[in-house]
C-alpha cells in the first residue's frame, strides 16, 4: 500500500513540477515525513534530504524537454545559476546542523508567508508585463542566487518557491514562470544532493542503518518510488502541454501551497 501512494504522489510531483516548476519540494517533504515516521524526530531531515535528490532528477528531466526557445530567456544568466548553486551548497550543510523541529516548522513558516505573498501583494495573480505588453519582463538579478539557493536547499523546497512569485512579479506568464523555475531548481539542489549523499555516514539515523533503507540522510527507496511515479507524466505533459488560464494558474499555484501548509502542520512533530 505504501508503494502505491509513493507512486500516486510521484504522479502528482510530475504534474506539479511541469504545471508549476515544483521539482518535488513541497509535494515530497510531507509525503516523504509520513513515509519515514518511524525515524521520529529525523524524519524531516530525511525528507528534505529525499526531496533534492527527486528534485535533481525531475528538474533535469523537465529541463531537458523544456523547448530551447523558453530555456534562451535565462541566457546570460551564468552568474545566477553560479550563486543558485552556492547557497544550494550552503544550505544543505545547514540542514544537517540543524535540529529537526527547526527545519520542519521553518517549512511550515516560510510555506505559509509565500502564501500571503502570492496572495496579498500585487503582481502575482496578475503580473506587470501583462498589464501592459509593452514593457518586456525584467531577469531575476544575479544577487538573489546565494540565499534563494540557501534557503530553497534548508528547507527542500526547490526554486520555484521563490523564483515562481519572482518572475511573475517580473512580467513571466505562469507557463513560462513555472518551466524557468526547472533549470533554477537543478542549480541549487545538484549540489545540494551531493552534499547529502557525500557526507552521509555520520548522520545517518540508527534505526535506518540497520534494514538500509538510507544513503546518508537519503531515502533511496521511497525516491525511486516517486521519481518512477514523476517522469513519465514530466515526458507525457511536456510533449502534450495542458491549456490552463493564466489566472487559474496561477490561483492554482496558492491553492496547493495553502494544502502544503495543512500536511505539514498535521504531521508536525
Amino acid at each position: 500500500m505504501d508503494l502505491l501512494v509513493l507512486l500516486g504522489v510521484g504522479l502528482l510531483t510530475g504534474t506539479t513540477t511541469v504545471l508549476f516548476g515544483f521539482g518535488g519540494g513541497f509535494v515530497t517533504v510531507p509525503v516523504v515525513v509520513w513515509a519515514d515516521s518511524a525515524l521520529g524526530g529525523d524524519a524531516t531531515r530525511v525528507a528534505v534530504a529525499t526531496s533534492v535528490v527527486v528534485m535533481v532528477v525531475n528538474a533535469g528531466f523537465a529541463t531537458a524537454v523544456t523547448p530551447r526557445r523558453t530555456l534562451a530567456t535565462l541566457r546570460g544568466g551564468g552568474p545566477l545559476l553560479l550563486l543558485l548553486a552556492a547557497g544550494g551548497a550552503a544550505g544543505a550543510l545547514a540542514t544537517r546542523l540543524a535540529p529537526a523541529a527547526l527545519t520542519h516548522w521553518a517549512f511550515v513558516a516560510y510555506t505559509a508567508v509565500t502564501l500571503a505573498d502570492v496572495l496579498l501583494r500585487p503582481g502575482f495573480l496578475r503580473p506587470r508585463g501583462q498589464a501592459d505588453a509593452s514593457v518586456p519582463p525584467r531577469p531575476l538579478p544575479a544577487l538573489v542566487g546565494a540565499p534563494v539557493g540557501a534557503v530553497a536547499a534548508f528547507l527542500g523546497v526547490g526554486g520555484s518557491v521563490m523564483t515562481v512569485p519572482a518572475m511573475r512579479r517580473a512580467g513571466h506568464p505562469m507557463c513560462v514562470a513555472a518551466a524557468l523555475a526547472n533549470p533554477l531548481t537543478l542549480a541549487l539542489s545538484l549540489p545540494a544532493a551531493a552534499l547529502h549523499l557525500a557526507l552521509a555516514s555520520a548522520t545517518t539515523p540508527a534505526p535506518a542503518v540497520a534494514d538500509g533503507a538510507l544513503a546518508g540522510l537519503v531515502d533511496l527507496r521511497t525516491a525511486t518510488a516517486l521519481l518512477l511515479g514523476a517522469l513519465p507524466v514530466i515526458a507525457l505533459l511536456r510533449r502534450h502541454p495542458p491549456r490552463v488560464p493564466d489566472r487559474v494558474h496561477a490561483w492554482a499555484y496558492a491553492g496547493l501551497l495553502g494544502v502544503v501548509v495543512s500536511a505539514m502542520v498535521l504531521s508536525g512533530p
